[in-house]
């Protein structure tokens, strides 16, 4: 489905208005999965609500990788976004949550965005000391 929208100022967020009937006509309730391509660059997100508006993100990263710039009137196409998403966990994180039950059973009922924060916590760790601090957080943060 597309649509034309302005790319918004990033007050409080870059973003991309869903007309209302585009988020009814894809069926995924109010703040349906999508993946959302413009000029070619495409990703997976989720509309949010924001001040009675429905909104895509766009932060920056995606908006220079579109080559897209604020105040620009830009083709939106998105689609109800049906494939399951799943967060790889690093094999030491892995084992760190299977040692401990709690935090594991803690970890699954979180959302994708806040799996991918642990994930890439411990991923972004330059040094081995540092890595292991970040998985012992993330547990200790997780059964608690």
């Amino acid at each position: 489905m597309k649509f034309l929208a302005t790319v918004e100022p990033p007050e409080p967020m870059h973003g991309l208005e869903v007309p209302p009937e585009v988020v009814a006509a894809l069926g995924g309730g109010a703040r349906p999965p999508v993946v959302i391509t413009v000029e070619g660059h495409s990703w997976r997100s989720r509309v949010a609500i924001l001040r009675g508006r429905h909104l895509l993100g766009l932060s920056n990263a995606n908006r220079r990788a579109a080559g897209v710039e604020i105040g620009e009137r830009v083709e939106v196409q998105v689609e109800l976004d049906t494939e399951p998403r799943v967060v790889e966990l690093p094999a030491d994180l892995a084992e760190a949550l299977d040692a401990e039950p709690a935090a594991r059973a803690a970890y699954e009922l979180l959302t994708d965005s806040r799996k991918r924060e642990h994930v890439r916590a411990v991923e972004g760790a330059k040094k081995p000391e540092t890595r292991q601090r970040r998985i012992e957080k993330a547990v200790a943060s997780l059964r608690g």
